[in-house]
């Protein structure tokens, strides 16, 4: 049975993650949001937390274990003040992760301490496809067995940070089955194009990137030749988008609660008016409802079991949920909820990407 109750350690990350995304985050969103780019401190007092290598293995540079209560506690947090700056910020899980849960030990000795300097470096995977009914588990992309390596072929959408990234963990399709493949930056036929358009996350850089027949050494497979558990991969990205939804709802929530109890209207503050003050306990409902279906899904990825399902549960609740209470947010404040001046709008089409977006975090 799992507890209620975090650890001391789990108090602290969280104390620390919430302090960072008020005085950090949340004061560089809007600014980021207008100029479409992430800010340097983001990543700077960001990687100060040691939130990766305190998940890494001594063995491989790091000092801590990996848990995913703890990241769950940790990006609702991060969310809070910033999804944006949260993305960029765990941006390197995409790689470390599924090493540290997956790779073997070759793999694992190369690339994770990459991650426990003490500087940002980073990474990205590319799952997605720009193709309609998009299923991570059939996907167009193929990787071939050629000699001693793979042939990697297709086209990935909604790559993160694409174009500064030191190591691309690409998701192809290997005999039916979805397998990852490191793939080096300069590995010919790789091509990172244009930068994705988006109407929220817009401080988050995506790309898309195709790859022309890219030569992969069979060593870069993830796992080597036993390959990789990508539904165990797949599970941990949808604990960790769903936990970043959640910080984002509360955000919304939260304000328009202090909205609303600030607010006058007719001598009185509109949250007296029955209408508002209903509309405020349902959001705070789902907020609690989202927040036992991450956590429970997170726990069961911390005691080695099968969370497919409570993932999904998880992730399908969550992205529905974080653009209703931001919606209803955004109506409470009014005529104000649609100016940009007010966080809720942008807090609004940030949560409608959780729907479209998979693959683009891990913890």
């Amino acid at each position: 049975m799992y507890s209620f109750e975090p650890t001391d350690e789990q108090k602290m990350i969280v104390d620390e993650a919430k302090k960072l995304a008020e005085r950090e985050f949340r004061s560089r969103m809007r600014d980021c949001d207008e100029k479409e780019e992430p800010a340097l401190q983001w990543m700077k007092e960001g990687w100060k937390l040691s939130l990766l290598p305190a998940s890494i293995p001594e063995e491989y540079g790091g000092f801590g274990e990996h848990s995913a209560i703890t990241w769950a506690l940790a990006a609702e947090e991060l969310a809070f003040g910033d999804l944006s700056a949260t993305l960029v910020l765990t941006a390197p899980n995409l790689v470390a992760f599924p090493v540290l849960l997956c790779g073997n030990e070759e793999q694992k000795q190369e690339i994770l301490p990459a991650f426990c300097t003490d500087d940002y470096r980073p990474a990205s995977a590319a799952l997605q496809e720009p193709r309609f009914n998009f299923d991570p588990n059939r996907l167009e992309t193929k990787a071939v067995k050629n000699g001693g390596d793979y042939v990697v072929s297709g086209t990935k959408c909604n790559v993160p940070l694409a174009e500064e990234a030191e190591h691309l963990l690409v998701y192809a399709d290997l005999d039916g089955k979805t397998q990852g493949f490191l793939v080096s930056k300069n590995t010919p036929g790789l091509v990172v194009k244009e930068r994705e358009k988006n109407m929220g996350m817009k401080a988050f850089p995506l790309y898309s990137v195709l790859l022309e027949e890219c030569r992969v050494p069979a060593s870069n497979r993830l796992g080597g030749e036993n390959g990789c558990d990508f539904q165990l991969l797949l599970n941990s990205s949808k604990v960790g988008l769903s936990a970043m939804a959640l910080g984002v709802a509360r955000a919304s929530c939260e304000y328009a609660l202090e909205y609303a109890k600030e607010r006058k209207a007719f001598g009185e503050a509109i949250a007296q008016r029955q209408s508002i003050a209903f509309t405020l306990a349902e959001m705070r409902t789902d907020l609690d409802a989202a927040r036992m279906m991450v956590w429970k899904a997170a726990w069961l990825l911390d005691q080695g079991r099968d969370a497919t399902r409570e993932s999904c549960l998880a992730s399908n609740f969550t992205s529905d949920m974080a653009v209703t209470v931001a919606d209803r947010a955004l109506q409470i404040l009014g005529g104000y909820g649609f100016i940009r001046e007010f966080p809720v709008e942008l807090w609004l089409r940030n949560a409608r990407g959780f729907a479209v977006m998979e693959g683009i975090t891990i913890i």
